[in-house]
């Protein structure tokens, strides 16, 4: 069982509604904190070939494997800026989609 430098989750985009999803114990989920995460080489190797399965039906595609850090609360977080601005959710209309419920439960 090789270590990993960072945990890992997969990250891919859904087909049906396009939106960045996780791949989580129940499948895939919108909610990164639901994220299934993979703590060794095995682990990870099972997460992408579980993605990879789901790449094949058609479910989702670009499913790749993200470096992560865990908060103390358990919270994965992406170490890239990339998946960081890919989970923000569009930048342009910060009215709709996932940033825009965000503001209103929270809030901001």
């Amino acid at each position: 069982m090789a270590a990993l430098r960072h945990p890992q989750i997969v990250i891919a985009s859904d087909l049906a509604q396009g939106d960045v999803v996780v791949l989580g114990a129940a499948g895939w989920e919108r909610d990164h904190l639901r994220a299934k995460i993979a703590y060794d080489g095995e682990a990870a190797a099972a997460l992408k070939a579980a993605a990879d399965a789901e790449v094949a039906a058609n479910r989702v595609v670009d499913a790749y494997l993200v470096d992560v850090a865990i908060a103390a609360d358990g919270a994965p977080t992406p170490l890239h800026f990339r998946e960081q601005f890919r989970f923000a959710g569009p930048s342009v209309r910060p009215d709709l989609g996932k940033q825009a419920e965000r503001r209103e439960g929270d809030g901001r």
